[in-house]
């Protein structure tokens, strides 16, 4: 095998039922593969490490790990065409690792090396595995979360898994003016995660009930009302937690904020920020209601600054392999 190449896609965080911990598991998330944006990688066996492209440093170093982690006398070539836009919510770090990983495996003949086991050696999805899952199957996710014993050293599981309506269409917006902050919040995120101070039981509790009895079942009734209206109330009531990290505030700025009332004003059935933000996205069926819904939302986006905005179609299967 001389060449190989991926396109891995992005996912949309909605949020972590259970932050308390005192079951003995932490964590779980829940969230969604979507088709665009992508990563694009193509790897060729080589001597020597070269890298090319975006996020060249990243990759350089994720093949490195990879390569004396499997104990591989070789090298690679690495061209990486395009990237997932880094620290915005959207597992850029996960795709491009488990990109690069899956390549030289499959380069290198390594056969019975599986998507979960890759990660933790790339030490990627340990808190959360929406990346990884939706690396290896795409669709709906829900991860049972870690092991409070084994922080760093699992993989969560996966508990739920199906695939998204071909009519739902997502509506992502990326506003620029908050994204200083949000990469200021990053370089810190191991010392916040590590000293995140336990959550009541009874919010836990709610946002478990949440995920079982309203959102899980309303999705696979196909009832996109029930199920957007559960899955705002789970990502807002989350955000409450999360607020001494974001100013006080549900939301990590008051752009997302207010483009989250906005969506739900015109009609939209959810509006969520994903991870730390700051994008944030909606779920809506039709392209032609995702169409409006995108135009009226760029209007406002172009008014806060600017910044990307976007709809797509969700992913079902996963990253996509070929081979020369």
């Amino acid at each position: 095998m001389k060449e190989v190449r991926l396109s891995v896609p992005a996912h949309l965080h909605a949020g972590n039922p259970d932050l308390t911990g005192d079951l003995g598991r932490i964590y779980g998330t829940l969230g969604f593969t979507i088709d665009y944006p992508r990563t694009l990688v193509t790897v060729r066996q080589s001597k020597g490490i070269e890298v090319k492209g975006e996020d060249w440093e990243n990759a350089k170093r994720y093949a490195k790990t990879f390569l004396k982690k499997y104990d591989i006398n070789g090298g690679a070539e690495i061209i990486v065409e395009k990237t997932i836009p880094k620290h915005l919510g959207m597992g850029s770090q996960t795709a491009l690792s488990l990109g690069i990983g899956t390549a030289l495996s499959k380069i290198y003949g390594i056969d019975d090396v599986s998507v979960e086991e890759m990660a933790l050696k790339l030490e990627r999805g340990t808190v959360t595995a929406l990346g990884t899952y939706g690396f290896k199957v795409g669709g709906l996710i829900l991860d049972g979360g870690f092991r409070t014993d084994k922080k760093g050293k699992m993989i969560p599981p996966l508990i739920f898994r199906k695939d998204i309506p071909r009519n739902w269409f997502f509506v992502v917006c990326i506003p620029k003016a908050p994204i200083p902050k949000i990469l200021k919040i990053k370089e810190n995120e191991n010392e916040f995660l590590n000293n995140l101070k336990p959550m009541e039981k009874e919010v836990s509790a709610e946002l478990s009930r949440l995920v079982l009895m309203q959102i899980l079942p309303s999705f696979v009734e196909g009832d996109l009302i029930t199920f957007g209206k559960a899955l705002t109330k789970f990502n807002s009531r989350l955000g409450g937690f999360w607020s001494d990290f974001q100013e006080n505030s549900i939301y990590c700025d008051p752009i997302v904020e207010n483009g989250i009332k906005l969506m739900l004003k015109k009609g939209a059935p959810c509006a969520c920020q994903t991870c730390w933000g700051p994008t944030f996205y909606t779920i809506v069926e039709g392209e032609k209601t995702a169409k409006m819904l995108h135009n009226e939302m760029k209007k406002y986006i172009l008014k806060a600054g600017g910044g990307e905005v976007f709809y797509t179609k969700a992913n079902n299967k996963g990253a996509n392999i070929s081979y020369t």
